[in-house]
């Protein structure tokens, strides 16, 4: 086996400089892009953890904001309740003083002729009693209201009072 002539080694050495050049380059690459994954890694490891804390404590406003409201409707519906048994009180007493309220209208309904009543029972006790005695003689027999005339239906003298 012949050596081979030393131009061919000179080119293949500078061919192997260049691979190895070559090779040494992209290995440095490689690690660059392998530095700049892991930073991104880690930068969206951070970035994860916080959405997560941001996601936690969102979920912690929301549940609060839950019991609040909760709380307030609860609240409402007592309120509620009782507005509706103050409702069912006024409606009862609504019910009493409208009877009531047509009991004064028919009393206000029969007042005037109860006030001539009245005052017609007043004027026949300051009149008083008719005389026992006819100074004249006989006077003819009193006639009831009907006009019909009989023994029994002759009026009597009477005295008026009233409890007024």
């Amino acid at each position: 086996m012949s050596a081979p002539p030393a131009l061919q080694i000179r080119e293949a050495n500078a061919h192997l400089a260049a691979v190895h050049r070559r090779a040494a380059e992209l290995e440095a690459r490689l690690e660059a892009a392998e530095r700049t994954v892991r930073a991104q890694a880690e930068r969206l490891a951070r970035q994860d953890q916080q959405l997560r804390a941001a996601l936690d404590e969102l979920g912690r406003a929301k549940d609060r904001e839950i019991t609040t409201l909760r709380e307030q409707l609860l609240t409402s519906e007592a309120a509620v309740h009782s507005l509706q048994a103050a409702l069912c009180q006024r409606d009862d007493l609504i019910g009493q003083l409208q009877t009531r309220a047509k009991l004064l209208q028919d009393i206000c309904y029969h007042r005037p002729p109860l006030v001539r009543l009245l005052a017609t029972l007043a004027e026949a006790e300051r009149l008083g009693p008719l005389p026992t005695s006819d100074p004249g003689g006989s006077s003819p027999p009193l006639v009831n209201s009907t006009g019909e005339e009989g023994g029994e239906d002759h009026l009597l003298p009477a005295v008026f009072g009233t409890t007024v």
